[in-house]
């Protein structure tokens, strides 16, 4: 009888030849090795430039790179071949010896962020949030079903999962407050998101249409955007976030290319106005459904505290894109925009601690005990999945982070 390898994977497998996500490797067994670009397959990853190399491809310099950004930049023509190539390697005895177990490396950060956009796509989040801060006002702002709203974050805070956050420490000031005090935050939250990565760039002064949208956007990953509620709610007027958000983003070590993620298409909810031409996509024969189903799971100390749905989300990616690009700013490759934080109409559903503790007064009731806001040693984890080709299902790997305290 043949031995199986790990390539023999059960029927339905998350991460098997249908979805095969990109990340950056190095092997415990070496290492001070150069990092290596692998793609999962099962719960191994193939080191994708020695299986360029061993197999003869056109791709071997390509894919023999310490980071995807030459991938990203290659184009999508390029991009659907490499795919369609990894598709068949995986399928040969001949990069079985290139595969490594999962516990048996390390992943880095897949890609070198050029700039970092984040938005507030979900009406439901938005409408908690308006809630909560406005009471007695309109739950949303005049502009917010109109144009996506973003802001521009910090690259450079940009982190690979498993990476510990330092809780951070800032301005503070309650309502009760005579005065603004500094230290650690004490509203530490998350934000269940999803990233999308930018690949081919575009020319300064040229806006991207919404058509458009994946020549430029190789794939999507999982994105925790930590956010220091305090600190925010007392610098964020009349500019926005700032060092609130600044100190980390985590994102997932695997992006999974968008081609991957066809059959989890999906159009977004029915919106109640008309929308201005160039975020305008009501016509199907023009524009591709723009939604994606995802479903997310949010856990805290190994506990499921959410489950958000991407597919409610009421600004597309493709919107998100082009709004982003239509005064003539430009794309890089390695550029990375968040959906903002992912929520549904449901308690369960709520990608955030402020909504799911309406602002720390209706504490979660945890095994570990009562949660408002985050405390250091708190482990956040977000999965998720998507709806692939004859029912199996697309796995969108993990991001992870841990609490740890400020410095003293």
């Amino acid at each position: 009888m043949t031995e199986p390898t790990p390539l023999d994977l059960p029927e339905g497998h998350p991460f098997g030849p249908h979805n095969l996500p990109y990340g950056v490797f190095t092997p415990h067994a070496d290492p001070d090795a150069r990092r290596r670009v692998g793609v999962r397959i099962g719960d191994h990853v193939l080191d994708a430039g020695a299986a360029a190399l061993v197999l003869g491809s056109p791709y071997g310099v390509l894919l023999a790179q310490p980071t995807l950004n030459p991938l990203l930049a290659a184009g999508r023509d390029t991009w659907r071949d490499v795919r369609r190539a990894l598709t068949a390697w995986v399928a040969r005895p001949e990069v079985v010896p290139h595969l490594h177990p999962l516990d048996a490396v390390t992943l880095h950060l897949p890609f070198e962020v050029a700039d970092y956009v984040d938005f507030y796509a979900s009406e439901h989040h938005a409408t908690n949030v308006g809630r909560i801060f406005r009471p007695d006002g309109d739950a949303l702002t005049p502009n917010w079903k109109h144009l996506p709203i973003g802001y521009h974050g910090r690259s450079g805070t940009v982190v690979v999962s498993g990476t510990d956050v330092v809780r951070p420490s800032g301005q503070r000031k309650a309502p009760a407050d005579a005065a603004p005090v500094f230290g650690p935050s004490v509203k530490l939250d998350i934000e269940a998101e999803v990233g999308f990565v930018v690949g081919t760039p575009s020319a300064l002064g040229t806006p991207v249409p919404l058509g458009d949208f994946r020549d430029h956007v190789f794939g999507l990953t999982l994105l925790n955007d930590w956010s220091a509620r305090d600190i925010q709610a007392w610098e964020y007027v009349p500019l926005g976030p700032f060092l609130g958000k600044s100190f980390a983003t985590s994102v997932s070590p695997w992006i999974t290319p968008l081609d991957a993620l066809d059959a989890a298409r999906v159009a977004p909810p029915a919106r109640d106005r008309a929308l201005l031409p160039y975020l305008d996509d009501t016509d199907p024969a023009a524009v591709e459904p723009g939604g994606y189903d995802l479903r997310i799971t949010v856990t805290l100390n190994g506990h499921t505290v959410a489950e958000p749905p991407f597919a409610g989300m009421y600004w597309t990616a493709a919107q998100q894109l082009a709004h982003l690009t239509v005064n003539g700013a430009s794309l890089r490759t390695g550029d990375l925009f968040g959906s903002g934080t992912v929520s549904g109409p449901d308690r369960a559903q709520r990608g955030s601690l402020l909504e799911l503790t309406w602002n720390g007064t209706e504490p979660l009731e945890l095994p570990d005990g009562k949660r408002t806001f985050l405390e250091d040693g708190d482990v956040v984890t977000l999965t998720a999945w998507a709806p692939g080709p004859d029912g199996v299902r697309v796995g969108l790997g993990e991001v992870t982070g841990r609490i740890v305290p400020a410095p003293s």
